[in-house]
């Protein structure tokens, strides 16, 4: 079936944040240079990941990505993406088409991608 799901849909990603800093901390501990260290990691993964989501070959490839981003970012509070990335495998799993869903994520990944900079410098700036 090809166009829009409606089974399962996701939470409207839209509606969540870009990046949930007390679920950052949690997960790093507080630490601030271990954050920034996540943080580039998962930003190694917004470069590598929403291409295969979008253009992999095999369909499952693109399955895994979305499934792999989804599980990244909810790992350091990228919400939005997070969901984004979850409607893609949603949409993906059920054979539809979704462009929309990676409009969506584009634009999720271009603001979380300001959020990560934004955060970083407030980290820098922060007295240790």
């Amino acid at each position: 079936m090809l166009g829009r799901h409606h089974a399962q849909e996701p939470a409207k990603p839209v509606d969540t944040p870009l990046l949930d800093r007390a679920h950052l901390d949690a997960q790093t501990f507080g630490d601030a240079d271990l954050a920034r260290e996540v943080l580039g990691l998962f930003e190694r993964q917004l470069d590598r990941l929403p291409p295969l989501i979008a253009q992999a070959p095999e369909p499952g490839a693109r399955v895994d990505a979305a499934h792999t981003l989804k599980g990244s970012a909810r790992g350091v509070g990228a919400l939005r993406v997070a969901g984004c990335a979850e409607a893609c495998e949603h949409g993906l799993r059920a054979g539809c088409a979704i462009a929309g869903e990676l409009a969506g994520l584009a634009e999720a990944v271009a603001l979380t991608r300001e959020a990560i900079a934004r955060t970083v410098a407030e980290m820098a700036e922060a007295p240790r």
